[in-house]
């Protein structure tokens, strides 16, 4: 029966297993050359793919993502950043997993997420029937649950909280996965599982037989457990694909494999962005950079029923943001407004030459308001026109692709007929996606569904406004009070009164307003948590003003109280009259010095009565 099952599903359309690691870049492997790291699986999958050399992403894994599950510019769907809410997937645009189920697939997605937090940006909400995921970008991060770690943590199951003990990451996800893949088989339903590993991504916690055959070696400690992480993603490669042989579906299943940007821990690299330590496959930059280290990437993919095998390089230029129209033409879901290319022709065997002359423009902003010039490459088969400001020397320059691929040698001087050429296009590219830059996805609040037992949570990593630092994004940021503050921007969708709940720690933290906590030390395998600094908070003030424009001068606000606080208090909490529209919100915990933070959590809820 099975084997008549899978003989009528190969007569259909394939099923699609899409696996994208966090920070590994294109020298992560054994096959590109890394003179220390194994990875056996890996390397056979490397065998019998099509391999997509000259293959982009952003530099950044948010923005990433957003480009690959729309098939558009990252932000054009609205993701630029991955932190101060700019990580909010564009509610407008289908997502991959909307696109599928349309489709007649059973859709899954296990791992990172990082397209929002709240209602309405979560994955389940987002065309996928069956999730499992950790809050934030990263496990730990702020909008993860408190206290989560690599091995033990609350994930949210389909939104809904569940407790992971004694389980690496990285074996749930994949073990998620297998789950999944076996129960679309038994329900006869084509599949698409997108396996979104948060590995090898800091922090480098990891079993230590992972990284021993790296210290072994003589590797630093964090580099032998950056390593590790990725054989132990090629140990759950390997028991995949065997899983997929062993229920007869591989011949007929599309299997892609890629990481999301450039190497974070695979190498570290000078002010200009050379080589100064570890491996980098010759390439300048790396995760961040605007130069081809920080964003090119290595994609396998493999679809033996489809042709796609064999071991075969593509090297004309392609990007993360082709892999959902392709798969929309390989599957038969139609066609739709996207930025990318349908690769099939090419992967099936045809000419890099169907690329045509193909211009790709790549972009670091990592800021709340993009600015024009930072941190961008212009790229085509023959030239990468470059700018660096942040993440680099702070320059342009012109390098020859072909002749100059680690980028070493600026010929702007002796070719500024190309430099005009290609800063053309940035313009022109630039003025398409302004129009977008103003518009901010906001939490959504509604007193039907935001209940007292189950708030509206928002983080510091979503604040808006931020004026110093890089944003408070970790959990040990707010152990370690940094000093900063921003806004919120709330979608109020019912009126009515809602309560608003200001605190420095988490409700599942149980601390004070005022009060430290000790240090998390001796988890095996875990990354040491420094103390919780008390502070002196005097006062906690809350202001909601209407949201009308990117200023956020001359507003006048429509709730503005502040309240003393005292030992005893977790939380101060302030009953609000909201009408629908948006708003923003923002908070000061103000300590005995005249220090002012922002309340790094506030829960939101709608009032009983009335309803």
């Amino acid at each position: 029966m099975r084997d008549a099952l899978t003989a009528d599903r190969s007569r259909r359309t394939p099923n699609v297993v899409l696996i994208v690691t966090d920070d590994q870049g294109y020298g992560d492997y054994g096959r590109t050359g890394n003179p220390w790291l194994k990875t056996p699986a890996l390397d056979a999958l490397y065998d019998g793919s099509v391999r997509l050399q000259n293959f982009h992403t952003d530099p950044m894994c948010a923005p990433s993502r957003a480009a690959l599950l729309t098939g558009r510019d990252s932000a054009r769907a609205g993701v630029w950043s991955t932190l101060t809410g700019r990580y909010f997937l564009n509610r407008d645009v289908p997502t991959m997993g909307d696109v599928f189920r349309a489709g007649g697939y059973r859709t899954g997605m296990f791992g990172k997420w990082h397209m929002g937090d709240g209602r309405r940006y979560l994955p389940h909400e987002r065309g996928f029937d069956h999730t499992l995921h950790h809050g934030g970008g990263v496990i730990g991060e702020m909008p993860d649950a408190w206290g989560n770690d690599y091995f033990n943590a609350t994930f949210l199951r389909n939104g809904r909280p569940e407790r992971v003990e004694d389980t690496y990451c990285t074996d749930v996800w994949f073990g998620e996965a297998d789950r999944f893949i076996t129960r679309s088989m038994d329900a006869d339903q084509p599949f698409l599982c997108y396996l979104a590993a948060n590995a090898p991504h800091t922090p480098h916690d990891v079993h230590a037989r992972y990284a021993q055959p790296y210290l072994d070696q003589g590797l630093e400690p964090g580099r032998a457990r950056f390593f590790g992480m990725i054989a132990n993603l090629d140990e759950n490669v390997g028991r995949l694909r065997g899983r997929l042989e062993a229920l007869g579906v591989a011949r007929d299943t599309v299997l892609i494999y890629m990481g999301d940007n450039g190497t974070a821990g695979g190498a570290e690299v000078d002010g200009e962005g050379f080589l100064a330590g570890g491996f980098n496959a010759g390439m300048r930059g790396k995760k961040c950079w605007a130069t081809d280290g920080g964003h090119r990437n290595l994609c396998l993919v493999r679809w033996p029923g489809g042709g796609w095998e064999g071991g075969r390089d593509v090297e004309g230029l392609t990007a993360h943001l082709d892999l959902l129209p392709t798969l929309r033409s390989v599957c038969g879901l139609g066609r739709a407004e996207t930025d990318g290319r349908d690769l099939g022709p090419v992967l099936a065997g045809g000419s890099d030459t169907l690329l045509g002359d193909r211009t790709l423009v790549i972009h670091n902003q990592q800021r709340d308001n993009p600015e024009k010039f930072k941190d961008y490459e212009v790229l085509t088969r023959d030239w990468r026109l470059v700018h660096t400001r942040e993440w680099g020397p702070g320059r342009r320059e012109l390098t020859d692709a072909r002749a100059d691929p680690g980028q070493q040698h600026d010929r702007s001087a002796d070719r500024p007929e190309v430099v005009a050429e290609l800063a053309a296009v940035y313009e022109r590219w630039w003025a398409g996606l302004a129009p977008g830059f103003d518009q901010v996805w906001p939490f959504y609040l509604d007193r039907g569904v935001d209940r007292a037992d189950a708030p509206l949570e928002m983080t510091a990593h979503a604040w808006h406004g931020t004026t110093s630092g890089p944003g408070i994004y970790d959990q040990n940021h707010c152990r370690e009070a940094v000093v900063q503050n921003g806004y919120f921007l709330v979608e109020v969708q019912a009126p009515g009164d809602y309560f608003v709940e200001l605190r420095r720690w988490p409700r599942a933290c149980g601390a004070g307003l005022r009060a430290g906590l000790p240090p998390r030390t001796g988890v095996p395998h875990v990354a040491d948590r420094p103390a919780g600094v008390a502070l002196a908070i005097k006062t906690a003030r809350l202001t909601i003003t209407p949201d009308d424009g990117p200023s956020e001068g001359g507003r006048k606000p429509v709730f503005d109280a502040t309240v003393v606080v005292d030992d005893a208090m977790a939380a101060v909490t302030h009953r609000v009259r909201l009408d629908t529209g948006r708003v923003r919100m923002k908070t000061w915990l103000t300590d005995e010095t005249a220090v002012e933070r922002g309340a790094y959590y506030v829960y939101v809820w709608g009032a009983e009565e009335g309803r």
